[in-house]
């Protein structure tokens, strides 16, 4: 054969071979179908699911999980958005029941726990469970750290754009550069701009008279304050950090998520109902209160909203309402002589006496304490668990003699019953913890 024929045929077979295992080469960089779908993944393939993707949102998940159950359509209808964002955010899931010891590894202390690898460093996910409101919050991991707004209509769809989650920080005759370091900081917890260009219309709109300004705006609570410098890093990051909350924040399950990384003492105030209207008069004194004293952080509940929450700091039916304390966050709180509670009459001046008193040290220090067997019975959660929890031990006594009685223990043989069974009951109890526990 001559040597160019073999020459020939030896090329073909090589190019025949390259093109056979060109596939297998690129499927071997990425192993995964991005198709919209929840992707499933095990100890075998997560750790090259994290390296392969810049954004991958995990539900770390148990089957027989309700919370888990009713979270899993949500994120079936909000994967196919995410995956086709311009920056692809992957969502997917671990069952970790199953694989115990990958959830050992990160740390999965109840289910669901959702968290987001950017680039590989996982954040735990505290935001809002259903679709629409899921991808709104996790588009912000893609966006721009500091917008660029030219024109009053820019500045209009980025708030319209932003939502009602976060608050939403709007520089005005500011350079992005004196914001955008704070901004890739506080990144997870705001939005974050700058207008280049303006009319008359957005200052009337946005309360200020003059630049540079920094704008801090509260979409679900219709609130915002102005700040007009110094800007140098130290006061700027000040009021970014004062400004993530709302002068009073309303206190529920996400709102304690929220203080978790907040070191300001919390001063709490808590009425019957937050809704009714002697309530809502005193809330807009707090915020009076608020404005002029933004290193401490300013709440209240109604024991009608969150009654286990409210009887933890020593609230009873006698107890006068509304009643104020100075919480840590953890498990110590302040009670000021003198100020326990707050009459309908000037409430403003008795605010101001609170705060006086508490400043001066005219305190008495508690500790939140977890909830007799008797107060939780009280409770309309403790006691539905309590009684459901007695029914439960019932049956399984019922069972355990029933057993005993027909297949009694024999020298040689061993208890089959399950461990799970076995164990003793033991009433639930309620713990207050700055970040809020998991669901399951």
């Amino acid at each position: 054969m001559p040597q160019s024929i073999r020459l020939f045929s030896v090329f073909t077979f090589l190019l025949l071979l390259l093109l056979t295992i060109a596939p297998t080469i690129n499927g071997s960089e990425n192993p995964f179908k991005v198709d919209g779908k929840v992707l499933e993944l095990d100890e075998s393939n997560f750790d090259a699911a994290i390296s392969t993707f810049d954004y991958i949102f995990v539900d770390f998940y148990a089957p027989w999980c309700g919370h888990c159950k009713r979270l899993a359509p949500e994120l079936d209808k909000a994967a196919p958005i995410l995956a086709g964002l311009k920056k692809p955010i992957i969502v997917a899931k671990v069952n970790a029941d199953k694989y115990k010891r990958l959830a050992s590894k990160h740390e999965i202390h109840g289910y669901p726990t959702l968290k987001i690898f950017v680039h590989g460093v996982p954040a735990e996910y505290y935001g809002p469970r259903s679709a629409d409101l899921l991808v709104r919050f996790l588009t912000k991991f893609v966006a721009p750290d500091v917008a660029i707004l030219d024109s009053d209509l820019a500045i209009s769809e980025f708030v319209e754009a932003a939502g009602t989650h976060f608050p939403i920080f709007i520089g005005f005759g500011l350079n992005e550069s004196m914001i955008s370091n704070l901004a890739v900081k506080y990144k997870k917890k705001a939005w974050f701009s700058v207008a280049k260009d303006f009319s008359d219309n957005i200052m009337t709109l946005y309360d200020f008279d003059k630049v540079p300004a920094l704008v801090a705006y509260h979409p679900a609570h219709n609130e915002q304050t102005i700040f007009y410098g110094p800007f140098e890093d130290k006061f700027l990051e000040d009021y970014i950090q004062q400004s993530l909350l709302p002068l009073v924040l309303p206190m529920n399950e996400d709102s304690l998520r929220s203080l978790k990384d907040d070191k300001r003492k919390i001063v709490l105030t808590i009425m019957k109902d937050e809704t009714d209207e002697k309530s809502n008069n005193l809330i807009k004194v707090l915020k009076s209160a608020a404005s002029a004293n933004r290193h401490l952080v300013f709440s209240y509940v109604g024991i009608k909203q969150w009654r286990d929450f409210a009887e933890s700091f020593e609230v009873y039916k006698t107890t006068q309402l509304p009643k104020m304390i100075v919480w840590d966050g953890n498990e110590e709180y302040y009670t000021v002589i003198g100020s326990e509670s707050i009459e309908e009459s000037d409430p403003g001046t008795q605010i101001s006496k609170f705060l006086e008193r508490y400043r001066e040290g005219s305190v008495i220090q508690k500790r939140i304490g977890g909830p007799t067997l008797m107060g939780f019975i009280n409770s309309q959660l403790g006691g539905k668990y309590f009684f459901i929890g007695i029914l439960v031990l019932l049956v399984i006594i019922i069972l355990i003699l029933t057993m005993c009685k027909e297949e009694p223990l024999t020298v040689g043989t061993r208890d089959q019953t399950d461990h799970s069974r076995n164990a003793p009951f033991q009433p639930e109890s309620r713990e207050l913890r700055r970040a809020a526990d998991k669901e399951d």
